[in-house]
């Protein structure tokens, strides 16, 4: 069984705890990185770096992670060797399909003040049921990462 591990910030906070009831409902196993209570003055990097770590180098787990756009922690995500996190905070789903499809994304980057729970439930659904198309082209450009 795929484990999905979640950070978020202020931002964040409550739309995570909705996805990870979600994720659970779903199958997945979700664990749940922190923040663990809501702060107005947290900062994202404290909790998405570690999720991004547990993700790291791991065939079988993904990551969500959430804050305000989810740009800025998508850019702190992506400093973690193995980790490629993609940003959605609304538009076309197919962007979320694209992102595992042809980049093989295991962390997805949601913006929280741009999409609804609707939105964003979807987006994480597509994010976990999209498999990586391992079309060589892709894996070559991965490999360059």
């Amino acid at each position: 069984m795929s484990k999905v591990y979640f950070a978020s910030d202020h931002a964040g906070f409550a739309l995570k705890a909705e996805l990870i009831t979600l994720v659970t409902s779903l199958g997945y196993e979700a664990e749940d990185i922190g923040p663990f209570v809501l702060d107005e003055g947290d900062d994202y990097p404290d909790f998405v770096t570690p999720c991004a770590k547990k993700v790291a180098g791991t065939a079988e787990s993904f990551g969500i992670i959430l804050g305000g756009s989810g740009q800025g922690e998508a850019m702190a995500a992506n400093r973690i060797t193995d980790v490629r996190a993609g940003v959605f905070y609304g538009g076309q789903l197919e962007l979320v399909t694209l992102m595992r499809e042809h980049n093989d994304a295991n962390v997805l980057s949601l913006g929280a003040r741009f999409l609804s729970v609707e939105e964003a439930s979807e987006a994480a659904r597509l994010f976990l049921s999209t498999s990586f198309s391992g079309e060589e082209s892709h894996a070559r450009r991965i490999a360059k990462f």
